[in-house]
């Protein structure tokens, strides 16, 4: 802190895995901040080093949004969760309308907890496992789920009645996922989606309680006997599988949500095949939000207004409505949904009561949209009629921010998605184009080691100034990415990349050239 409140306009503050290093000089048109967390070597980057190198205080884990110091609460993954399940209903259930749907899914914990309220948000009957009282009664009481159920003898019957009146509603299980999904198939309760939020990326120190252990006794066998808890854990995660897989042939459609459940499945010697489809069971990314978010340019645009005047955020949230319902009417049909799906977020998201802490509001939407709405914020400034500056930012879980084959690349198939070039690109760019903080870790959601994170802050002080850096910046961040999902044949990227450099000039992007199935097929044939 005493660094940052002895700043000059013309230093930059850079952290170091966590930790300030000083105050270097710089240009004012500078980053004021640069954090790194977690950059390892590359063959050193492994859960056990982290445990190591945290140990003696010289690294840090890399999380995502909260790194860039743009943590807003639970908020960004309620709108997430809520676009997935909506965007689920649409391709694997043909769906608009989600009354009667279930949606069955683990985790009341951290960024887990906000799965209930996005269920009901999606309109469908959400049901949400978890193990621990305290996080699940936390989550009853800041009413983020509707009720709460100790016995499966009586949740099963609500879950029936829910179904039957289409109740938009969010029903809270203590008790283990397994057991829950063991005892819907043996009642023979349909469910259409499932999912799983498990803090899976740190399987065996609290992020997963196996089946058949409470949770005071797994947290002793943790401490006490850790190599038989990994054990317990690998034998309830085969478990675990099996139950979904059954599920799956009484027609549920199942999604990894980017938390490495199928990554730790895999590894404690699961078949991941989906016994319905024939193909590996899909990461959310891979099926729902790659094809029809990242690779048009939507992803999660956030601002805070530093008034923390809630007055000032009714504003943005009306300013950021406008100018989607503008947008919209001559968006092309493909994205017109996503479009009309945020702007009913938005329009509604006071009503939800997401706010936590800082007066703080996400969205998602394209390189367009993010910068008109920056300078409409921007102008509000100018005028008065937004008391203080906004703090423009995003999830480093977005279109171009983020390299992580089990989440933000999964729908990247062309043997690329284990390279962390976009991310590291997205942080650099993002620095020589006006942000106002950058940011670069590894870890973060699905774990040490198997992710490449870039993030930025932006301060909209409403001068001509924060036009230009909106600008130059925003266009960077977002189409960054889109040009490396077109790079890799992405149909949907390769649209949306089209469009903008009709729009841009100076934009020239090297597009992949699509070959025929057949004619692959065929040369494969002859070298055989």
């Amino acid at each position: 802190m005493k660094y940052l409140s002895n700043m000059k306009r013309d230093q930059t503050l850079i952290m170091y895995s966590g930790h300030p290093l000083g105050l270097f000089p710089s240009r004012p048109d500078s980053p004021r901040v640069v954090v790194t967390n977690g950059m390892m070597v590359p063959n050193y980057s492994t859960p056990e080093q982290y445990d190591r190198l945290s140990a003696l205080g010289v690294t840090s884990y890399g999380q995502m949004t909260a790194g860039s110091y743009m943590y807003i609460g639970s908020q960004g993954i309620v709108h997430g969760t809520t676009i997935t399940v909506m965007n689920a209903g649409r391709l694997y259930l043909n769906r608009e309308d989600m009354g009667g749907v279930l949606f069955v899914t683990s985790g009341l914990g951290g960024m887990s907890g906000a799965q209930g309220k996005a269920a009901k948000i999606a309109g469908c009957v959400g049901v949400v496992a978890e193990i621990n009282p305290a996080a699940a009664e936390k989550r009853r009481d800041g009413d983020w789920i509707d009720e709460l159920h100790y016995e499966l003898d009586e949740l099963l019957p609500r879950i029936r009645k829910a179904k039957a009146d289409r109740e938009a509603v969010a029903l809270g299980y203590v008790g283990n996922i397994v057991e829950l999904w063991e005892a819907l198939h043996e009642a023979g309760i349909p469910v259409e989606l499932g999912s799983d939020q498990t803090s899976l990326h740190a399987p065996y120190s609290g992020g997963y309680y196996p089946a058949g252990l409470t949770f005071e006794e797994s947290n002793e066998m943790m401490s006490s006997n850790p190599q038989h808890f990994k054990e317990r854990v690998d034998h309830s995660l085969v478990r675990h599988m099996n139950a979904i897989k059954a599920m799956c042939k009484s027609g549920m459609r199942f999604w990894d949500y980017g938390n490495a459940f199928l990554l730790q499945c895999g590894r404690a010697g699961c078949d991941l095949t989906d016994p319905v489809t024939g193909r590996d069971f899909p990461s959310y990314v891979e099926d729902i939000m790659g094809p029809m978010c990242f690779d048009y340019g939507f992803g999660p645009f956030r601002w805070v207004v530093t008034s923390c005047d809630p007055q000032d955020l009714r504003t943005t949230d009306r300013i950021a409505a406008e100018v989607m319902e503008e947008l919209a009417k001559d968006a092309p049909e493909r994205i017109r949904t996503q479009m009309q799906d945020n702007i009913h977020w938005i329009r509604s998201a006071e009503e939800n009561e997401l706010v936590v802490g800082s007066q703080a509001r996400i969205l998602y939407s394209n390189e367009q949209g993010r910068i008109l709405i920056a300078r409409a914020f921007n102008e509000a400034i100018r005028s008065g009629e937004v008391k203080g500056p906004i703090v423009l930012g995003r999830d480093h879980h977005d279109v171009g921010g983020t390299d992580s084959p089990y989440r933000e690349t999964a729908n990247i198939s062309d043997g690329s998605s284990i390279c962390a070039d976009m991310s590291v690109q997205n942080f650099v760019g993002d620095a020589f184009r006006g942000a106002t903080w950058v940011s670069l870790h590894n870890g973060g959601g699905v774990g040490w080691g198997q992710v490449m994170n870039g993030g930025f802050g932006m301060v909209l002080l409403g001068d001509e100034d924060s036009d230009h850096r909106i600008r130059d910046m925003m266009f960077w961040d977002v189409n960054n990415g889109v040009a490396r999902r077109a790079w890799a044949g992405n149909e949907n990227a390769m649209f949306a990349i089209r469009d903008a450099v009709k729009r841009t000039p100076n934009l020239d992007v090297t597009l992949a050239n699509a070959c025929d199935d057949a004619l692959l097929a065929e040369e494969a044939r002859k070298l055989e």
